[in-house]
């Protein structure tokens, strides 16, 4: 089954460079996208029966489906592997970026050559 634009899971965000994201919110689409799973048990039409003003939803063309997309899970497999690499990444760089502002919060109370500032005594 195609993308179903029409859930409110949907989701469709352009970017200034021409790249164009499709995906489900609940990342329940792994041949995103493309299609969404026969039958998704969280499909939810999205709400239009209430008195607000639309706008007009401009969805760039579905790309053209890779010929394997049908044959087999290879497209789901690579998209997995994909976000297991970019899962495993997250932790190691957000830890990177703490050792990185501990050494700043470090240095912050230190003068010149990494020696303690020393404190003006207070006049009064």
């Amino acid at each position: 089954m195609p993308m179903q634009q029409d859930c409110k899971y949907f989701e469709s965000r352009s970017y200034p460079n021409g790249d164009t994201v499709r995906k489900c919110d609940l990342d329940l689409a792994p041949e995103a996208p493309w299609r969404c799973p026969d039958d998704c048990p969280s499909y939810t039409r999205r709400m239009v029966d209430v008195n607000w003003s639309h706008g007009t939803l401009v969805t760039p063309a579905t790309p053209d489906e890779p010929a394997s997309l049908g044959e087999d899970d290879s497209i789901a497999a690579l998209l997995d592997a994909a976000e297991d690499i970019v899962n495993e990444a997250g932790p190691r760089v957000m830890a990177e970026l703490d050792k990185e502002s501990s050494k700043r919060r470090f240095l912050k109370g230190r003068g010149k050559g990494g020696k303690p500032r020393r404190k003006k005594p207070r006049k009064g």
